[in-house]
């Protein structure tokens, strides 16, 4: 199987095998008017296998959701068909509106227009806590 390389766009790499169909999913990649290469289960040196996200077009992306989906991720930026910058992704401090409080007294439950907001409290456990009401996310 051959993929072409992108001139200008950008490579979501080192997703883990198997993940990659979520992190298309929660970028909202199938609302995209350009080409975007899902390749899965890719041999990888350092893992044995991973997924790779190829987006033929430089976009927006919400790096606060790709990192704490898949924080082992890299995003690579071309431009001219070359590397122009390259991020390490690793979980958010905060997340805005990417997760949503469980507890039915929390205010994001009652009141419609607050933002759901959550601080990263445990790092290695992946734990995230309501600014609000301290819920475990």
């Amino acid at each position: 199987m051959e993929i072409n390389p992108i001139k200008n766009g950008i490579v979501i790499d080192h997703i883990d095998a198997g993940k990659g169909m979520e992190v298309y999913n929660f970028l909202n990649l199938s609302e995209l008017d350009c080409t975007v290469a899902l390749i899965m289960n890719v041999f990888s040196k350092k893992t044995g296998k991973k997924d790779i996200i190829k987006i033929d077009e430089s976009i927006a992306l919400d790096l606060d959701v790709l990192g704490y989906i898949a924080p082992e991720t890299t995003v690579n930026f071309i431009k001219d068909g070359k590397l122009v910058e390259k991020r390490k992704m690793e979980l958010p401090l905060t997340l805005k509106n990417v997760i949503k409080c469980k507890n039915p007294r929390c205010i994001t439950s009652v009141e419609t227009c607050v933002d759901h907001e959550f601080k990263l409290v445990d790092k290695d456990n992946k734990v995230y806590r309501c600014i609000y009401c301290e819920s475990k996310f």
